[in-house]
């Protein structure tokens, strides 16, 4: 990748006469970085920050959405809402600014643990020299807990062995209970305590309602003031949630996402959210009008946003049982409560027309609307994996312009934040318009409950903290903004703000930095960017460009990648560079993205058995699971290879049942350049069965929320032949996997990664 060259021909002496805040400015800034006192006194207050997942600005009620959200609306009834609040535009980005009050780049969080290099600034490697919130806390007196998603450990880090001094525990949280990456099926989720991966079976029970429950058990234990960090899943797709939720909303979005749009922003005016000047842009050219879909899309979107809407809606219940915990226990008043409504903007990741299989609309997009209404009442349910529409992203992020991943628009970075201190919050149901962002909310923290952070955590000297206390608001709403500076950038879109002025530029994958154009804005004239004035003040935009270099620079955002899609489809399993593996069944559950592939190369899979004379049945080996996955099992005595990629299904069995007693059973997998894999079956050296599976640019089914298991297939069955976990009866003794394929097949796969990556970077 190339470094962008310094815009225009400003020096750094002109470039700082031309920035440099006012000695007040100054003052102010130097006064929010130190906290009034060190903590001594008893009765700190309790702290818990929730962090909601892919909700548009627009969504929720308590910012004039059309999804009811009374707990949150009492919180910020008794609180503040902060409107001009910020994040990076994608979740672990946004998780790690947050949590260590530092920009994700200076962190080594540019982009997602799946996609790190050997760069500073994406190496997914959190330094032990900026301590997160639970360190400092913890150094403090604290007891720490977080519950739900993480997604700041390194995929190679991932493993049953660790090392895991970078998953939460390791990272100054006491106990964690929740799930490693980005999302997680809600119905069956793959589960970790500590740095245990977890066998449990919900039995029914919502991931929202074990993470609170979790959650209050944690605070019950403690003895002494406590953080938690209460991250959910929701409102991540998948949209998964009980049919009474998704019913409480039946019909009541049939009026679709252009008359929400309306409705929306003519509430946030009306409760003083946007200024009235604001002006609603217009829809995107990629979402069609409401008026212009079938009867067939109107009634399949509507049920798609009904779904989101009971999601959220019920993830908001939750949160309200939280609290009621900590007013029953007479903990509320003393309890520092912040909610960011989301890690970025609503998610454009469901297509133009929704899904009902999560990641598999990747690579087979759900196009057939006929299809997707056949399924119509699973959705919600743990028999599909939804996401809504692209014209329902557009919807939540009223009135904001794009969508999640795009970090040039306020529609990828503005989120609101709730605030809530019955003990230090006088201004009841404020509204605050001061500019802030994730990396802010760590000093805030630590200036309202006295906190000075700590020279060193853990024997090693400390960076200084990035963010800017909001703490100055809480009792003025009319202070000046102090956090006068922020870039912005995920996989090569990027932006800068400086006092109310933006310039920001949305980069096309593949194309040349330095051939992108930028625009410049006003924001504090024109919040929702519909004017562009880059033709208009060139000279201000070019010091904004300059402006973004340096603090590119200084943040190690350079050299700068445009290769996310590209790297997330890399194999980086902790296995990746071997030819040859060797399992045993008590190596327990992995997660898909740390285990053994496969789901594309050649590999011949060879199981050690015992197979008493009575038989057995079981699976031997399951990786991934209903919405993508493989798994070779035994029933009525034979051998069967599974597949589905979520749309198609495949089932390759012997032809003859097993023989008794100890034996080798082999599976070799050999992806076809264009007609799917050849899969053959063996019993020592007796070829079984064959057959085909289906395989598309080299990818046979895409794995995420699910894992790998050896003599048993938790979460969701890969097969509609049994049930999970189908364990196995006989005697397994180990599990070889051989990748070095014949010639041809080495061919075949150097082919399909090619074409993989031209097409995950055409697809973006």
């Amino acid at each position: 990748m190339q470094r962008i060259p310094q815009h225009g021909v400003l020096t750094a002496g002109a470039l700082a006469a031309a920035l440099a805040p006012s000695a007040d400015a100054l003052a102010a800034q130097a006064a929010a970085t130190q906290p009034a006192r060190a903590k001594t006194e008893q009765g700190a207050p309790n702290v818990i920050w929730i962090l909601l997942d892919d909700v548009g600005f627009g969504a929720s009620s308590v910012f004039g959405g059309l999804v009811e959200t009374p707990n949150l609306d009492a919180l910020a009834k008794q609180g503040l809402r902060y409107t001009n609040f910020h994040t990076t535009a994608i979740s672990s980005p946004t998780r790690a600014a947050l949590l260590t009050g530092r920009n994700h780049h200076s962190v080594g969080l540019g982009l997602f643990p799946e996609t790190a290099n050997d760069q500073p600034g994406y190496s997914a490697r959190i330094p032990a020299s900026k301590a997160t919130v639970a360190e400092i806390l913890k150094e403090s007196g604290y007891s720490t807990y977080a519950v739900g998603k993480w997604h700041l450990a390194p995929v190679e880090e991932a493993g049953p062995k660790g090392p895991f001094n970078r998953w939460p525990t390791g990272k100054g949280f006491e106990q964690y209970y929740g799930f490693l990456y980005g999302e997680t099926d809600q119905w069956h989720p793959q589960l970790v305590e500590g740095t245990r991966a977890l066998d449990d079976d919900p039995q029914g029970r919502h991931l929202n309602e074990l993470l609170t429950d979790k959650a209050i058990s944690y605070i019950d234990q403690q003895k002494k003031p406590f953080f938690l960090y209460f991250a959910p899943g929701a409102t991540h797709a998948p949209h998964q949630v009980s049919k009474q939720w998704i019913e409480k909303y039946k019909g009541k979005f049939d009026a679709g996402w252009d008359s929400y749009r309306a409705q929306v922003f003519a509430n946030q005016k009306k409760l003083g959210l946007i200024p009235q000047q604001t002006v609603l842009p217009a829809r995107h050219p990629n979402v069609k009008a409401w008026a212009a879909l079938s009867a067939k899309e109107k009634r399949l979107y509507a049920r798609y946003f009904e779904t989101y809407a009971g999601f959220l809606s019920y993830t908001d219940a939750e949160i309200g049982r939280l609290v009621n915990h900590l007013k029953q226990t007479g903990q509320f008043d003393n309890t520092i409560i912040a909610v960011v409504i989301g890690d970025n903007g609503a998610s454009k990741e469901g297509t133009d027309s929704g899904t009902t299989n999560g990641l598999a609309a990747v690579l087979y997009p759900e196009n057939d609307i006929d299809k997707q209404l056949a399924n119509i009442d699973k959705i919600g349910t743990e028999y599909s994996s939804p996401n809504y529409p692209l014209g329902w992203a557009q919807a939540t992020n009223v009135p904001f312009r794009q969508w999640k991943q795009d970090a040039n628009s306020e529609g990828g970075t503005r989120n609101p934040l709730i605030l809530s201190y019955p003990r230090g919050i006088q201004d009841k149901g404020g509204i605050r318009a001061q500019y802030g962002h994730v990396i802010d909310l760590l000093p805030t923290t630590l200036e309202l409950s006295h906190i000075t952070p700590p020279a060193q955590v853990g024997g090693v000297k400390q960076d200084n903290i990035e963010g800017t206390s909001l703490a100055y608001s809480v009792s003025d709403a009319q202070a000046p903004s102090r956090h006068l500076t922020q870039y912005y950038e995920i996989n090569g879109t990027r932006s800068i703000y400086h006092d109310g002025w933006k310039a920001a530029t949305l980069h096309k994958p593949g194309t040349a930095f330095e051939k992108d154009v930028w625009e410049l804005y006003n924001l504090k004239d024109d919040p929702t960017e519909i004017n562009d004035l880059a033709a208009k003040k060139p000279d201000k935009l070019k010091t904004l460009q300059a402006l973004f270099d340096s603090e590119g620079k200084k943040y190690n955002v350079f050299p700068l990648k445009d290769t996310l899609f590209q790297d997330f489809a890399r194999n980086r399993s902790i296995y990746r560079d071997q030819d040859h593996i060797e399992l045993t069944p008590d190596i327990g559950h992995l997660f898909s993205l740390t285990a053994p592939a496969l789901n594309g190369p050649y590999y011949r899979l060879t199981v050690d058995v015992e197979i008493p004379a009575s038989g057995a049945e079981g699976v031997l080996v399951a990786n991934g699971g209903r919405f993508g996955g493989s798994s070779i099992f035994i029933q009525n005595g034979k051998l069967h290879y599974a597949q589905t990629n979520g749309y198609e299904a495949a089932l390759v069995s012997s032809e003859q049942p097993l023989k008794p007693g100890k034996s080798q059973v082999t599976v070799q997998f050999a992806p076809g350049l264009w007609s799917g894999a050849e899969v053959q079956l063996f019993q020592g050296d007796k070829l079984i069965g064959k057959g085909k599976a289906p395989v598309k640019y080299g990818v046979a089914y895409l794995s995420y929320d699910e894992g790998f298991d050896i003599g048993r297939d938790l979460r969701t069955p890969v097969s509609d032949k049994y049930k999970t976990p189908y364990a196995f009866t006989g005697k397994l003794d180990k599990v070889t996997i051989d990748y070095k394929a014949p010639l041809v097949d080495r061919v075949v796969a150097n082919v399909n990664q090619r074409v993989l990556k031209t097409l995950v970077t055409f697809k973006k």
